[in-house]
């Protein structure tokens, strides 16, 4: 299907990449490859090993169901403040973090029951105050 661009057809640009491969499969550098036309063996590798190696290498944190993802930013919470600049700014995200926790007590969320307690406001602002008078 030919694509148009100001009442011409467009043409197919070809990156340096597609010519270089366009060349060498004229030249037959691909033909008699070792396992050509086989399966690639991956028996033995995690199904999800791309989904793995993309969250690594993109430094995604795994996905979690809520109830875990609530204990883990709950467990975090102190590098998650770290970087704000105000005592009410830490307070806001603490609060919002809690509204979350509480909201998950009253109704069901995916993932194992919660059982992540509400956090201590006033502990998490003194534990940022240490951390920015230690700097």
């Amino acid at each position: 299907m030919a694509r148009w661009w100001f009442g011409k057809p467009a043409q197919h640009v070809e990156s340096i990449a597609e010519r270089k491969v366009r060349e060498a499969m004229e030249r037959g550098e691909f033909d008699d490859l070792p396992g050509q036309g086989k399966p690639l063996k991956l028996g033995d590798r995690d199904p999800n090993w791309w989904v793995k190696g993309l969250l690594e290498r993109e430094q995604i944190k795994m996905p979690l169901p809520t109830s875990l993802q609530l204990r883990r930013e709950a467990r975090e919470i102190d590098e998650t403040v770290a970087d704000l600049r105000t005592e009410a700014a830490v307070r806001d995200v603490v609060d919002a973090l809690n509204d979350r926790i509480l909201d998950s007590h009253r109704r069901r969320v995916d993932g194992p029951p919660v059982i992540t307690a509400a956090l201590d406001v006033d502990a998490v602002v003194a534990r940022w105050r240490e951390r920015r008078s230690a700097r």
